[in-house]
């Protein structure tokens, strides 16, 4: 009896998993039959009204839950802020494409950022580049620590100077990891999807 529960209770987990990795993007892609892989970067998209255009890029990019640090439209470039990595744990956050980039980031600190290139392209068309950054989070000394009971010295009992014994004991540095490919196919594809309308 308890098996068979457990094994109900598992396979529901990896349904309810795997239902959740195809929701927003990922399923937009799978329904209207795009490969997220078969993407030429750049690529062009036909556009009468490149002011809307840009919008649904912008748009495109917010699915993906990328928080716009620049937007220049003279000089054709959005930039995001750097955005934790999805755990396995996160199937509602679509940065983190496959497996082991899930696997990844739910046992070490990663970030990305994207810097999309919006080019006009005559006649009546957008030329889209899409570059994802990846960043390993690199910890030189202490991750964090508490105060504990040995902390403090009875000679001083009054001082309260918390910040010498609680917190990271350096800044953390990131390593560049190269460019995420994955990521930059699932993300232009789905600018190609939402600007294309």
């Amino acid at each position: 009896m308890r098996v068979s529960l457990f094994i109900h209770v598992a396979l529901f987990g990896v349904l309810a998993v795997t239902a959740g990795c195809l929701s927003g993007p990922a399923a937009s892609m799978l329904l209207n039959g795009r490969d997220p892989t078969v993407a030429a970067n750049p690529s062009l998209i036909v556009s009468f009204n490149a002011d809307q255009s840009w919008e649904r890029i912008v748009e495109a990019i917010n699915d993906f839950h990328f928080e716009i640090e620049r937007e220049d439209r003279l000089a054709g470039i959005i930039e995001t802020k750097y955005k934790a990595g999805a755990s396995i744990l996160e199937p509602w956050h679509q940065d983190a494409v496959g497996l082991e980039n899930r696997l990844e980031g739910t046992f070490q600190s990663i970030r990305r950022r994207l810097v999309v290139s919006v080019q006009p392209s005559p006649p009546n068309s957008l030329q889209v580049e899409v570059q994802a950054f990846k960043e390993l989070e690199d910890l030189p000394g202490i991750a964090a620590n508490s105060a504990g009971g040995s902390t403090f010295q009875e000679s001083t009992p009054l001082e309260r100077d918390m910040k010498v014994v609680v917190g990271q004991s350096t800044p953390s540095t990131w390593i560049p990891q190269g460019r995420d490919a994955a990521l930059e196919q699932r993300v232009l594809a789905h600018i190609l999807t939402v600007a294309g309308r």
